[in-house]
């Protein structure tokens, strides 16, 4: 599988990774999980993206390849109160230094090549103790690398300020606003740049609204943008979807979930393709800038935006 360099950091990430965020909401079995983990690992994945939040992943991790520690750069993120047991504000620098213990323990290591403020806001990040509480698991050896994770106006912030190796933010064919508020920043600093939900939760598979959050978000803007390759067979959509997130400049590795080795497979067979073409990359650029030029806004009047966190 392709390697890409993650910014300026010393990994060479496979460009497609295992994000663990949807296995939260599948209720899917350790035993499941594990399956699929190992697999990944065998067909040359070599980034695991976690978090404390997102349900037994972590346990499953640890328990399922720790073993394997040497194949894998290891993600997660903090800063949310799960299993601290201690009355306190979420982002106090207390539960985010206990998170990341917990990680560690869960995962089963010793270090994390990468720890991710998890969507916090931008004023929090101005405050700056929350960043200074990464910096200081960086410092200690718990993490080589640290990042944020998020969208909008608080991950320009992060950007600019300075203190973090790696962006962990929303790039696909219904979500594009990252393409050029924050990714051209990011790699201006030569931060790596990691694409979360990177095929806009396979909305165009729903013949009706979703019911998760998110995914009815991208549903919505997709029965707006109506880009004609959404209407070839559902392999090919999505590989088109997945090499365009991937076509992205300054993206280095584009995170799937999934809790089936079968789709596992699948999803690293989407890649055989090669490059997207430049004018389908082009083609799905332009409708998009179009849709926000013309404000085709959808009920509520903000494409959705908001719950995209």
């Amino acid at each position: 599988m392709e390697k890409r360099r993650l910014g300026k950091t010393d990994m060479n990430v496979s460009v497609l990774g295992l994000g663990f965020g949807s296995l939260q909401l599948s209720g899917s079995g350790t035993n499941d999980v594990s399956r699929v983990i190992e697999l990944a690992l065998d067909l040359g994945v070599n980034v695991l993206d976690t978090a404390e939040c997102y349900g037994q992943s972590e346990e499953s991790i640890g328990q399922a390849v720790s073993h394997r520690r040497q194949e894998y750069y290891l993600f997660t993120k903090c800063g949310h109160a799960i299993g601290s047991g201690i009355d306190l504000p979420d982002w106090h620098p207390q539960l985010l230094e206990q998170s990341i213990e917990r990680s560690l323990r869960r995962l089963k290591t010793d270090y994390l090549d990468l720890v991710q403020l998890h969507s916090c806001s931008e004023q929090l990040l101005r405050d700056g103790e929350v960043i200074a509480v990464l910096q200081r698991a960086r410092d200690a050896g718990k993490a080589r690398y640290i990042g944020y994770s998020g969208d909008r106006r608080a991950a320009l912030y992060a950007v600019h300020c300075g203190a973090f190796d790696v962006l962990q933010t929303s790039v696909n064919i219904a979500d594009q606003e990252a393409i050029d508020l924050t990714i051209p920043a990011a790699r201006a600093r030569h931060m790596g740049v990691i694409a979360k939900r990177s095929v806009a939760g396979a909305a165009w598979k729903m013949q009706q609204k979703p019911t998760d959050e998110v995914q009815a978000a991208y549903w919505q803007r997709l029965t707006v943008l109506r880009y004609e390759f959404l209407r070839g067979n559902l392999d090919e959509v999505a590989s088109t979807a997945l090499r365009f997130t991937l076509s992205v400049p300054g993206v280095s590795v584009a995170l799937v979930g999934t809790s089936r080795p079968d789709h596992m497979q699948r999803n690293v067979a989407l890649l055989d393709a090669g490059s997207l073409p430049e004018d389908l990359v082009a083609s799905i650029r332009t409708r998009w800038e179009a849709a926000t030029a013309l404000r085709k806004w959808l009920p509520g009047g903000r494409w959705g935006w908001h719950g995209l966190v």
